[in-house]
């Protein structure tokens, strides 16, 4: 442990910025450099656009607090360069086992298709995930991380943002266009907002623990209901890299966070559980489920992003993968609006398409929460009812609620353009597009997301008539060749389909056959122009 501290910690160093007889100005400027705060500076610094990145403390976070990435969040690392070095330390993992005492009611497999190169999820420690982008981040020429700078002070301004930066030598102002608040769920900047959240507060404590040890238990979610070591309440185990187990146990609303952290506490319940005591704590810490948001992320030129903008209950793996979702939507529309590409009012649906999210996250969130902690006696009634009927019937195994895990969002967007003819098959209009294995012309095997990048791409199945003109065309059995027959199902494609692709890979459009007035028309919506998108 003493290593990774030393390795993942980062020192002051001062900044031309600090000398400068009048506030520096910058296009965007980031603060907090958790996950959040790192995609969103590393994905507009991938587009060009000059950003800063501002955070208070000077190392990465201790404890692996988040720890399941899924296959939508590893797709967007990738894109940013980072992935690689996270599929090779982490778990891979797409089975789940539900239990009722020592019963198994049910299993599941989130990924049971090939034909994908992500995996549907891995287990890592967010400390190694924070150091992979942190890596990058220092790769990039147009992002600059300030660590020890702690914004102290906010001042709203029609054409931008002051920010007042305190440091180990001193404080100095910045200006910036546009400033992106991922400083978690504590964020300071919300608080010099006077901005709060709303939602729920749920009274139920959990137990949340690392533990270090040899274990014969597959790489697979098991969680259990009443469990024969752990009487009336639930429980969860996942496994993480360096023979690391997150262990969750529920504690129930009286239990005192502080004692129950205490090892001579938590040391007998994991004995219970495991049935030895040849391990050591890595990592232990006590919460409550929230599931709360601020009624809007857009406030003139700050915007808030993941768990300064909104929080859900850990069970589902939902609040990373969101957050980091977040960075996704945002950084291309900030990258179009300040190359002038794009209105301003671009950054609305920001705020339209990832409250949306927001709230189906939360929604989900609560009903786990809701299933796992009935907190009446008529939930309670129902939940056990439910766990009694899955063990043999397969509609209550659907309704057996021990956290839906992270899916990708599916905007209904004003940035779409409706569809006017019916489609089967995998992709969905406002949803990232499913990957496909392909190959190039000259015969190498590709995957298609890697050949969209971050850009504005067409897709065009050809039909004889000449292929769409456009900034970006990809056409299929040409540049593309689909060998398989993936592309074809999962994009029920026909000769003539096109489909116009966001620079964040939702699908915003799609044609059996489509006039040039029609992509047109259709790539001004998706950037936000006026008369386009209402």
């Amino acid at each position: 442990m003493n290593n990774r501290k030393t390795l993942f910690q980062f020192g002051y160093r001062r900044s031309a910025d600090q000398d400068r007889p009048s506030p520096a100005r910058h296009p965007v400027i980031v603060v907090g450099a958790g996950p959040v705060g790192l995609c969103t500076a590393i994905d507009l610094a991938q587009r060009g656009v000059s950003v800063v990145l501002l955070d208070d403390a000077d190392r990465i976070g201790e404890g692996s607090r988040g720890i399941c990435y899924a296959k939508r969040t590893l797709e967007i690392l990738d894109r940013l360069g980072t992935a690689r070095p996270c599929l090779e330390r982490g778990v891979t993992w797409k089975l789940g086992k539900v239990f009722q005492r020592d019963d198994q009611l049910y299993a599941f497999d989130l990924l049971p298709e090939d034909g994908h190169k992500m995996p549907a999820f891995i287990n890592l420690q967010q400390y190694y995930l924070e150091h992979a982008l942190v890596e990058r981040a220092a790769e990039l020429p147009d992002l600059d991380i300030r660590w020890r700078n702690k914004v102290t002070g906010l001042m709203r301004r029609n054409d931008g943002v002051t920010l007042t930066v305190d440091t180990p030598e001193g404080a100095y102002e910045l200006h910036a266009d546009w400033v992106v608040a991922a400083d978690g769920a504590r964020s300071a900047l919300r608080g010099m907002l006077g901005l709060d959240f709303r939602g729920e507060v749920f009274e139920d404590r959990f137990l949340i623990a690392d533990v270090k040890m040899k274990g014969d238990f597959p790489p697979e979610r098991w969680f259990w209901f009443d469990p024969p070591f752990h009487d009336g309440r639930s429980a969860l185990l996942h496994k993480q890299p360096d023979d690391v187990w997150r262990i969750d146990l529920q504690l129930g609303p009286d239990a005192d966070a502080k004692a129950e952290q205490a090892p001579e506490r938590v040391i007998p319940r994991l004995r219970q559980m495991l049935g030895h005591e040849d391990f050591t704590l890595e990592w232990v810490s006590v919460y409550t489920f929230q599931c709360r948001r601020l009624e809007r992320f857009v406030h003139g030129r700050v915007v808030f992003a993941g768990d300064a903008a909104h929080q859900v209950s850990p069970f589902g793996a939902r609040g990373a993968n969101s957050g980091i979702q977040d960075a996704e939507n945002l950084a291309w529309k900030l990258a179009l609006v300040v190359r002038g590409e794009a209105p301003a009012r671009l950054i609305d649906t920001y705020d339209i398409e990832r409250s949306a999210a927001a709230d189906e996250n939360i929604g989900h969130s609560t009903r786990s929460t809701d299933f796992i902690a009935p907190r009446s006696a008529q939930e309670r009634r129902f939940r056990d009812a439910t766990l009694a009927l899955a063990r043999h019937t397969p509609f209550a195994k659907r309704m057996v609620n021990s956290g839906r895990l992270s899916l990708p969002s599916t905007y209904e967007s004003p940035l779409s353009t409706p569809d006017r003819e019916a489609w089967s098959g995998s992709a969905r209009l406002g949803a990232p597009l499913p990957d496909a294995p392909m190959r190039t012309r000259g015969g190498q095997p590709v995957w298609l997301l890697d050949t969209l990048g971050s850009e504005e791409t067409i897709i065009h199945v050809p039909d004889g008539a000449p292929p769409p003109a456009g900034k970006r065309v990809l056409v299929i059995g040409d540049d593309l060749i689909d060998p398989e027959g993936h592309f074809a199902r999962r994009f029920d494609a026909t000769p003539g389909s096109t489909y116009l692709v966001r620079p964040d890979q939702h699908l915003a459009a799609r044609w059996r056959h489509a006039a040039p007035a029609q992509i047109e028309r259709a790539s001004r919506r998706l950037r936000g122009f006026e008369g386009d998108c209402a």
